[in-house]
């Protein structure tokens, strides 16, 4: 049985009643949704409440999904509705906020920025591109299953990580050069 198809095994059990499913569904799906959230956030604290927030909205919800079409593609829709809301109530909330700069570093908020690699591939990249080379070179995910996960031709997933890798490696060059 192909991962897809255990997928949807586990989330129609799930919906069952079956608790035990969702650890099979969470390994399956969080760095999907992770990576979606963090992309657009840039805030791995942000991307992990929303992972949290994802999972509590879906699973309640699971009478929404339509059964065999792409759960990893349905979560990680949700995912990232609730990060574009969460980053517009945060716009909203600067806006009004007039907090010094150097008190906010004084208490560790450094700590909570994303390594300047993931930082810089989440400004140059397209969504999708980043969220394959994420998937790919990050979580560990093999490009067939991410080609599964994704709904997506393996060759796309490949050209896709490819040119990620290579507009990631000529960005760092160039900025090496200066």
């Amino acid at each position: 049985m192909n991962h897809s198809a255990e997928l949807e095994k586990k989330v129609s059990e799930y919906a069952a009643g079956n608790s035990r499913a969702f650890d099979y569904i969470y390994e399956r799906t969080n760095r999907s949704v992770y990576f979606a959230a963090l992309y657009i956030l840039r805030d791995k604290a942000a991307a992990e409440d929303i992972m949290q927030e994802t999972y509590l909205r879906a699973l309640g919800s699971l009478e929404s999904y339509a059964s065999g079409t792409n759960f990893t593609a349905w979560i990680t829709r949700i995912s990232k509705n609730l990060a574009l809301n969460h980053a517009k109530k945060r716009e909203r909330e600067k806006s009004t906020d007039f907090t010094d700069e150097t008190e906010i570093r004084k208490y560790g908020t450094a700590e909570t920025q994303i390594p300047y690699i993931f930082d810089i591939a989440a400004k140059i990249l397209d969504e999708d591109e980043y969220e394959i080379l994420m998937m790919c070179q990050v979580a560990g995910y093999k490009r067939r299953e991410v080609a599964e996960m994704f709904g997506m031709p393996i060759g796309t997933v490949t050209w896709k990580n490819n040119s990620a890798l290579k507009k990631l490696k000529e960005f760092l060059e160039k900025e090496g050069r200066k």
